[in-house]
């Protein structure tokens, strides 16, 4: 079979039947996903426009999309054109009417439990039902009952397979290309006039190159902060600025790269010539802490307990004031950000603390450290696979923070 010759294949099929299968257990009979991740993790396709799912409770899902995007989704899709419709703003085929009457058709006498997605997320495209959404179907399916299930997805995502942990295996890979492109451009005084967004442009370009479908982060792109900007919290996270690189200040460069849907995101750092003493003693310190971190990750322990560890090791070394104490955030194909576990935990649907790791769990190890008073920061970002007895980074780019001249 072909499937067993591709390293990125993903058994898409059997992920809707166990999605029915856990549907069955719950004693629901229609599944409406609305979330990005959801889309992505069924269709296998990227969904931007405001989208939703049908899944029975037998046979293939069914997506619907704005109509302007439903022909790309459905050739990019493993699904066939009859299961990929748009929608659009016209009675009978506005999103609300078209997915309702198709419910129905699903339903006994319009009869029964839908499973929907409701909650709350830091990420702004999450995707959960809004509540005029949920008003206006709860109208149009007055003999059916909504009911809050995503977690069904949720659980079934959280341990990645082989093809997807090789989609983000060539992802990384492509970021390594961004960065070493960034690299060579501002060696030996390139970054000389040299703004932050033409960085972030040039980093783009090389991996577009190598076969990059989006810089995925809806933060701005690929992400870059120099001077000042690197000691704010997180590193400056929002777009590149127009800011031009100067001559003893430190360079934070956050780059990203897509492919089939899996997600490249790798940070590095450099200080600009001539570095002070006191530049490399917050330099090495990041260092140490990301090896340590990066060694300490394994299956079988939490959030909380790395946290504690690395945070000590931190106060031992005199700087735990700069280092944001979050280690991690989760990460899933295409719109799959940030929760870690189940939404099981003290904060509803945050991450959870006391959440165990499990072998092949994909997450982003994130680290942040920042001495704003100082004019200075670093960022780590890199996904990780978790294994039995560590974890494997999936950027190789190498760790350290170089000095350019």
């Amino acid at each position: 079979m072909t499937h067993m010759k591709d390293p990125y294949f993903i058994d898409f099929p059997k992920r809707i039947r166990d999605i029915q299968a856990e549907m069955h257990r719950q004693n629901i009979d229609v599944y409406l996903g609305s979330r990005l991740r959801t889309l992505s993790w069924t269709a296998d396709a990227f969904c931007p426009w405001r989208s939703f799912v049908a899944i029975p409770s037998e046979g293939l899902p069914t997506v619907f999309t704005f109509v302007i995007d439903a022909a790309r989704i459905a050739d990019d899709s493993w699904l066939d054109e009859d299961h990929v419709f748009g929608f659009a703003p016209m009675g009978g085929q506005d999103q609300i009417e078209q997915i309702a009457d198709f419910i129905t058709d699903l339903l006994k006498n319009g009869r029964g439990r839908i499973g929907i997605e409701s909650g709350m997320s830091n990420y702004l495209p999450e995707g959960f039902l809004t509540h005029y959404e949920y008003e206006q179907f709860a109208a149009a399916l007055p003999d059916a009952e909504l009911v809050n299930a995503h977690t069904i997805i949720d659980k079934l995502a959280l341990i990645k397979d082989e093809g997807t942990i090789n989609r983000f295996r060539e992802a990384s890979l492509i970021v390594d290309i961004g960065h070493q492109a960034v690299f060579d451009a501002i060696s030996n005084g390139g970054y000389k006039e040299m703004t932050e967004t033409e960085i972030a442009g040039l980093a783009a370009y090389a991996m577009r190159k190598a076969g990059s479908e989006w810089e995925w982060s809806f933060t701005g792109g690929n992400e870059i902060a120099s001077g000042y900007r690197t000691g704010f919290a997180g590193g400056a996270c929002t777009p590149a600025s127009r800011r031009k690189i100067k001559a003893g200040e430190p360079l934070m460069i956050d780059i990203h790269s897509m492919f089939k849907l899996g997600l490249g995101d790798h940070a590095h750092n450099y200080l600009i010539g001539p570095v002070t003493d006191r530049q490399w003693w917050h330099a090495t310190n990041f260092v140490d802490i990301v090896k340590k971190t990066i060694d300490t990750y394994r299956a079988g322990i939490t959030p909380s307990e790395l946290a504690e560890q690395m945070m000590g090791f931190a106060e031992e070394r005199g700087f735990a004031d700069y280092m944001v104490p979050g280690f991690e955030h989760g990460i899933g194909l295409m719109g799959d950000e940030w929760r870690i576990g189940l939404n099981d935990g003290p904060f509803a649907y945050w991450t959870n603390p006391d959440h165990v790791y499990r072998e092949n769990e994909l997450l982003i190890c994130a680290m942040q450290y920042a001495c704003p008073e100082e004019n200075i920061g670093f960022r780590y970002e890199n996904p990780i696979v978790i294994h039995t007895d560590g974890c494997e980074p999936l950027s190789k780019y190498p760790l350290g923070v170089e000095e350019i001249q």
